[in-house]
């Protein structure tokens, strides 16, 4: 398989003896020594392995044909474009075999057409938008989430987390990814962990393992200091680019810096506002380096597995599940001493070392203020499947529950994500949009990732661009995506409103093009019904 090299990951963690600086331990670590997990994973041995590989492997999905796309004109649309903000009305759009064929003034346009003719009715046009962080491919419900995507206007991914078996899947065309999907831009392989990236010489060899199956970019997620960095040099060594979150002993600057292609949520975890504080290195001086679970857990077969089935969601959850006592004393002095000036220092970074950002803005709100209202309030809870929504409404319960003075820490958390990501987008450095979702979920749609990155102080122009050129000019696929011109992809959307005049304009969505098929709202809607109903 050809090899895409425009693609990001990070994440490191250095190891220390368990029983060092108890006061400082992190709840997780807390969490994993109550699931006795080093007892349980000792108990997996070579017949265990064999015995889950056997009982979790997925059935082959069937191969997915892909129908050919008709030819159709869309006459009379406002095309914009986001590489500079231009409209030009009164346009027409012409699609053959899923490219643009040709855009020009509606009134030079043929009158007869052996081509269908769409009445855009001076709508706007837009290129199809990306979610440049999703894990759609780890939904059980994938077809669901592809239609969600769709609905949203979402007409590009990439995707976040990968496998040997998804990376087969892909090269065999077994993922489902028909006309009806988002167009898959980027896979990694399996995230970067001590079960698979222990050492420097383990990651090496998973590096490179990865680039054999066909992984377009390397993810990271957790290994120790010496290992992060090793890991950037070896993907940009196999032509890949490398993404993801920073661990506990990485400075986010000397992460870009040291070559990390796209940070993710703005590294997760503390580590951003440590470094940005006026006292950092006082406050980095009081910060824990060590791994969340002991380093000889790693090596305990089929530990990874042990992981992802049972500890992996405490992870990904609500703040309150991986912040302690110590992290909310140092976020608080950190916020306390909060200096703009070394946020726009570190934006300047980011512009010269061409360090991208997928902030996640909704995924983040989801962890640090799960207690506003929205969160019972959005339409989309009430069609969750029934455990689904109960582990949301606990989740919510329990985030409330929360004592006040963990709360202010928390909701200021969120706000200074918001100050951050509008000093960085000011300052021009280079920032895409991404849900860290699975197509749609409570308080984390696309149409609320705009809106948060609107609160953070981008414009509806920004906010555009970080969803159609940005990607584009991310992934080196200027010359397919991002626009609408003659020879692009045709992904693009029609929208109602000007989305140049207002965020919401953005979510305005008539008409979805993807791959040449064109879909309205209406149609769009009403295939998520369908398959809402039949998940029970």
């Amino acid at each position: 398989m050809s090899q895409n090299t425009d693609e990001p990951s990070t994440e490191p963690v250095e190891a220390r003896a368990s029983d060092e600086r108890p006061a400082r331990r992190s709840s997780r670590r807390a969490f994993l020594k109550r699931a006795g997990l080093g007892v349980a994973l000792v108990g997996l041995g070579a017949a265990a392995d064999e015995i889950i590989r056997s009982a979790t492997e997925p059935a082959m999905p069937p191969r997915t044909i892909v129908t050919a796309a008709n030819g159709v004109r869309i006459d009379d649309v406002t095309v914009v474009d986001p590489l500079d903000g231009s409209r030009r009305a009164g346009q027409s759009i012409v699609v053959l075999e899923g490219r643009i064929a040709d855009v020009m003034p509606t009134a030079s346009a043929p009158v007869e057409s052996s081509l269908r003719v769409i009445d855009g009715a001076s709508r706007f046009a837009v290129p199809g938008y990306n979610d440049m962080h999703t894990h759609v491919l780890q939904s059980p419900r994938t077809e669901l989430g592809f239609a969600l995507m769709l609905a949203q206007g979402i007409t590009g991914i990439r995707q976040m987390e990968g496998s040997d078996d998804l990376l087969a899947q892909r090269a065999e065309n077994r993922l489902g990814l028909n006309e009806a999907a988002p167009r898959l831009l980027q896979m990694p392989g399996s995230l970067l962990l001590p079960f698979n990236a222990n050492s420097v010489g383990e990651a090496r060899n998973e590096i490179a393992r990865q680039w054999d199956h066909g992984a377009d970019f390397i993810k990271m997620v957790l290994t120790d200091r010496e290992v992060f960095f090793a890991a950037i040099d070896a993907a940009h060594e196999q032509g890949l680019r490398i993404a993801g979150h920073l661990p506990p002993p990485v400075h986010i600057d000397e992460a870009a810096e040291a070559g990390l292609d796209s940070i993710e949520h703005l590294g997760t975890g503390s580590s951003v506002f440590l470094t940005l504080s006026a006292k950092s290195d006082e406050l980095w001086a009081q910060t824990p380096t060590t791994l969340p679970f002991p380093s000889w857990a790693a090596g305990i077969p089929f530990a990874g597995w042990a992981f992802d089935t049972f500890l992996k969601k405490n992870f990904l959850g609500p703040a309150t599940s991986t912040t302690d006592a110590a992290q909310l004393a140092l976020l608080k002095q950190a916020f306390a001493t909060y200096s703009e000036d070394r946020a726009a220092e570190l934006a300047g970074t980011f512009v010269r070392k061409q360090t991208w950002n997928t902030p996640t803005m909704a995924n983040i709100r989801s962890k640090y203020v799960l207690d506003d209202p929205e969160f019972l309030d959005d339409p989309w809870l009430q069609r969750l499947p029934a455990e689904e929504k109960q582990e949301h409404l606990a989740a919510v319960d329990a985030f409330g529950a929360t004592p006040s003075g963990d709360l202010d820490v928390l909701h200021e958390y969120y706000e200074r994500v918001l100050q951050t990501v509008g000093i960085w987008a000011k300052e021009g450095a280079p920032m895409m949009t991404g849900t860290d979702g699975n197509g749609r979920g409570v308080g984390n749609s696309f149409a609320i990732e705009f809106r948060e990155l609107g609160r953070a102080g981008l414009t509806p122009l920004q906010v555009l661009q970080a969803t159609t050129t940005r990607p584009a000019a991310y992934l080196g696929r200027t010359e397919r995506m991002g626009r609408i011109a003659a020879g692009m992809d045709a992904d693009l959307l029609l929208l109602d409103a000007d989305p140049l005049a207002s965020i919401e304009g953005l979510s305005s969505i008539s008409l979805v093009v993807r791959d040449g098929h064109d879909y309205t709202s209406a149609e769009l809607e009403a295939r998520v019904e369908r398959l809402v109903a039949a998940q029970g």
